[in-house]
This record gives C-alpha cells, sequence and structure tokens, in this order.
C-alpha cells in the first residue's frame, strides 16, 4: 500500500505493509502533533487517524510569534 506525503521540501509517495496512522508518520518525522497541523485528504486529521492506500497526507508546520 501506498500514500503520498508533503511537508516542506518533501514530496513524495511512501510505502507502507502495516496499519499506519497520522501518529506514526509524525514520528517517523521528529515532529510533534503540537507543532505541525495534519490533513487526510484534504480535510483535517488527528494523530490516530489510519492512512488509508492512496491517501493524501499534508502536514502544515505551525507557526509562533508575537
Amino acid at each position: 500500500m501506498k500514500y503520498n506525503l508533503k511537508f516542506k521540501d518533501i514530496d513524495e509517495t511512501r510505502e507502507f505493509k502495516e496499519t499506519l496512522t497520522i501518529k506514526d508518520v509524525l514520528a517517523e518525522l521528529g515532529l510533534s502533533a503540537q507543532t505541525v497541523v495534519a490533513k487526510q485528504n484534504g480535510e483535517l486529521a488527528i494523530e490516530e487517524s489510519p492512512i488509508e492506500d492512496g491517501d493524501d497526507i499534508q502536514l502544515i508546520q505551525i507557526i509562533y510569534g508575537g
């Protein structure tokens, strides 16, 4: 199975064999849900959302400041 990942300079198709969640993808990239918003097929997704074959996953960095 495959999913498409977009984050900053990453725009690639990745393969997976077992159950995968948004949380797993964040962990692979060393990211925290506190600093990134995840979209799955154009909709906001929570960490526990399972990734299905063919999904488009987009990670958006949250910018802090004041």
